[in-house]
């Protein structure tokens, strides 16, 4: 799974370049995460791409097994005192290969799906490669809900891709762009609006 990270590390790029476009105050747009900034979801990514195994473990015991808590401090240590310096700090930690203790095909959710709370409310669009969003969709229907992943949904609606080989789950059908899936499946509700099919108002509740 180690050829995650020529992906990881292009998209990393990719933000980088076009957070380099943004003015400072835009960097205080609300992002698709509720209550985070796109300027706290970049010091997040900052704070996940320097994450290593030990660090995370220890980190969680000191949050007492809060995951809210865990990410906010990250969001504190890794923030910098203005937007460029934030940016700076994502820039020196682009090619890091660190990761918690996670499938590493959880580092593509990381960065699609974050890339997308930044972009979206940004009004920046990028085409992310096929095989990133995929490799993200298959991690996420594999982890369970209690850590943000989407497997639980996959009992009630049935997802397929409009613009790739898809096809999971079962019940009613959702289908879009795989990226809105991949956005939908990780919480995003501003994503349902791309997608199609009885199965869109069950996962709407399921996502409420």
């Amino acid at each position: 799974m180690s050829d995650v990270w020529p992906l990881v590390h292009a998209e990393r790029r990719a933000l980088i370049a076009d957070l380099d476009q943004v003015s400072p105050a835009a960097w205080d747009t609300p992002s698709l995460c509720p209550g985070w900034t796109v300027h706290d979801v970049t010091a997040h990514l900052v704070d996940s791409a320097l994450t290593t195994r030990r660090h995370f473990v220890a980190a969680l015991l000191r949050a007492r097994f809060d995951f809210h808590a865990l990410n906010e401090r990250g969001i504190q240590r890794r923030r910098g005192r203005t937007p460029a310096e934030t940016l700076d700090r994502l820039r020196a930690a682009a090619d890091s290969t660190a990761t918690p203790p996670a499938p590493l095909d959880s580092r593509l959710v990381e960065e699609v799906v974050h890339g997308e709370d930044i972009r979206r409310p940004l009004g920046i669009e990028h085409v992310y490669p096929q095989e990133a969003v995929l490799r993200a969709i298959h991690s996420q229907v594999r982890t369970p809900g209690s850590l943000g992943g989407a497997k639980d949904h996959l009992s009630a609606v049935r997802v397929t891709a409009t613009d790739a080989e898809l096809e999971l789950g079962d019940g009613p059908l959702v289908s879009g762009p795989a990226l809105s899936v991949l956005l939908a499946l990780s919480g995003r509700t501003a994503a349902l609006d791309d997608l199609d099919g009885a199965g869109v108002v069950t996962l709407a509740e399921r996502l409420r």
